[in-house]
Parts: C-alpha cells; sequence; structure tokens
C-alpha cells in the first residue's frame, strides 16, 4: 500500500487512520484485538487515541484505549508494524498543556501503551494559558528523550496554529507536523476556509476526525426513524438531515453505484483525494465495517466523481 509522509517529518503513513475512541466504549477488549488484527492485516499502520479515551462511558476513569492498545501490542507483537499516536490537554487527570503536565502525561501514556516511544504525540486542544514557547520547549524534551518521534496538534484554531508554527521556527523547536481537524463532506467550511490555507502553505500533514459525520455518510441514516438504529450517534446525525445532507446522499449514493461500492467509502476516499489529507481518521466496531472502510483506499475516484461531491457539498 501507498504511503504517504506526513508533514516534513520521517512518518509515513497508510491513507487512513483507526480511530481508538471505540477501544473501551463499543468495543471491548476482545473485539478491540480483532479489530487492530485486521486493520493491520489490510495495510494500514496509524493508530490514533488519546490519554481521555475513553472517560465518557460508566464506569471508565479515561486511559482504557491506551491500556488496551499496549494488551494488543504486548499479545501480537506487532508493534514494528504500527504507528502510534496519542494525545494530551483534554483529560481531567492530566488537563491542558503546562511542560509538567506535558512529561506526565506522556509517562503514563508510554506506561499504558507499554511502549519506549510515542510517534505522534498530539495537543489534543489548545491552552491559551500556557504560552506556546513553554509547550513547545516541553515537547522538544521528550523528542530529546526518545519520548515522542513527532509531534501534531488538534482542535486549534488557524490563527493559533499558525502562531505555533512560528514559534517553532523562531525557537528553534520541533514544530507541529500534523493537524487533526473535524472534516467531512458534511463539514467543510470551517477547515476549507481557514485552517487549509495554512496546512497547504506550511506542509503539514492532516489526520481528520469525525471524518463520516457522525455515521451519517455511511448512508445508514436517511430518516428520522433511522436515528433510532444508534442511541449514541442518532443525535449527532440529525442535524444533517436536511436537504443538503439529501443532497450529498444522493451524490454518494450515485458515485458508489459508478465503482460498485459503498457510500462510506466514496465519502473516505473523497477525503484521502483531497490536497493536504493524508489520512483521515474512521473507526468500526465490527471487522465487517472495518472492511468496508479499508476498501476506501483501493477507490480512485475520477475528477467527475470529484466535482459531483464537491458540489453536493457546497455549503
Amino acid at each position: 500500500m501507498n504511503k504517504r509522509k506526513l508533514g516534513q517529518s520521517a512518518l509515513e503513513v497508510a491513507p487512513l487512520a483507526f480511530g481508538g475512541n471505540v477501544f473501551g466504549w463499543s468495543a471491548d477488549e476482545k473485539q478491540s484485538f480483532a479489530l487492530l488484527d485486521a486493520f493491520v492485516d489490510h495495510g494500514f499502520n496509524l493508530i490514533d487515541t488519546a490519554d481521555a479515551y475513553s472517560a465518557w462511558v460508566p464506569g471508565n476513569k479515561g486511559g482504557e484505549s491506551e491500556a488496551i492498545i499496549g494488551k494488543w501490542l504486548k499479545a501480537s507483537g506487532k508493534r514494528d508494524k504500527v504507528l502510534i499516536a496519542t494525545k494530551v490537554a483534554k483529560w481531567q487527570q492530566h488537563p491542558g498543556l503546562s511542560p509538567i503536565n506535558i512529561n506526565e502525561a506522556a509517562d503514563d501514556s508510554l506506561r499504558r501503551l507499554g511502549v519506549d516511544h510515542i510517534d505522534l504525540y498530539q495537543a489534543h486542544e489548545d491552552d491559551p494559558k500556557t504560552p506556546l514557547a513553554e509547550t513547545l520547549h516541553a515537547f522538544a524534551g521528550l523528542i530529546q528523550k526518545g519520548k515522542v518521534r513527532v509531534i501534531g496538534a488538534s482542535n486549534y484554531s488557524a490563527e493559533r496554529f499558525a502562531d505555533a508554527l512560528k514559534t517553532s521556527q523562531a525557537e528553534g523547536l520541533p514544530r507541529y507536523e500534523s493537524m487533526q481537524p473535524e472534516y467531512n463532506l458534511m463539514d467543510r467550511e470551517a477547515y476549507e476556509a481557514h485552517m487549509e490555507p495554512v496546512i497547504l502553505k506550511e506542509r503539514v500533514g492532516v489526520i481528520s476526525y469525525y471524518s463520516l459525520a457522525s455515521g451519517f455518510l455511511t448512508g445508514k441514516y436517511r430518516s428520522e426513524a433511522d436515528l433510532a438504529r444508534s442511541a449514541a450517534r442518532g443525535g449527532a446525525v440529525k442535524k444533517y438531515l436536511d436537504a443538503r445532507g439529501r443532497k450529498v446522499l444522493d451524490a454518494l449514493d450515485e458515485v458508489a453505484r459508478r465503482h460498485n461500492g459503498k457510500p462510506v467509502e466514496v465519502a473516505l476516499a473523497w477525503l484521502m483525494a483531497r490536497p493536504g489529507i493524508t489520512a483521515p481518521i474512521a473507526s468500526a466496531t465490527t471487522v465487517e465495517q472495518l472492511g468496508e472502510i479499508a476498501r476506501a483506499a483501493e477507490l480512485n475516484l475520477s475528477g467527475e466523481d470529484i466535482s459531483l461531491l464537491d458540489q453536493a457539498s457546497a455549503g
């Protein structure tokens, strides 16, 4: 499988990342192991998680996803086949991006993952209370110690992200080589208007989240009645059930028919074809679902396909 360079780093990433938020939530340990094995068997290599996953589940504290990944790495012996990406800042046990917190959180993540280094360590959200230089110096220290290879960011405004890149250059510090924004066919405007110009100018990699718009772009939710299929997703999907949403589903259906595929494959392939996107993040809770999203990497959309999807999803 062709891999893509993440920003200007040495990391080479297959064009689909697995979202580890499901581990310890909608996928138990046994199922998580099966999903991770299948993901690697399909030729993919980037697993994205965070220390905060999955603290929102009743009975969980946070750190469950990292712990499951760590157990799988030990049991499978596949550490050399994957890149591990995790995050710091949003978990209530390690909030913010102060140097002390970053160092403590990194050590805890390394322990749960059972690894000696994190391939991509990301600021999960901006911390306006901590100067950018202090945060970047802390990340630099982790890189110098060999605990982290590359750093990235998520949920920053375009202005703050650009400032962080300028700070790295001015201070001679490692820079964020990736950005993790919300981006999909239904949520385009904010990213394309503000963040994308920074990404393309600075040659930063992008691993987008909510790549399937909370499942709406799978085509499984086409009416109010369909929302009852998933208590977890129904509320998030409802906002897309309007004229524009139906137009996007029609376009996905049309392109899927042309390629004898499914809407989910087309939605991810559209992201993979977008300039600047390194690997959209998607998750699955069954091996069958994983097979569907994996096929997106084999789907080559034509200019006509992309134009149809662009027009249907225009704001």
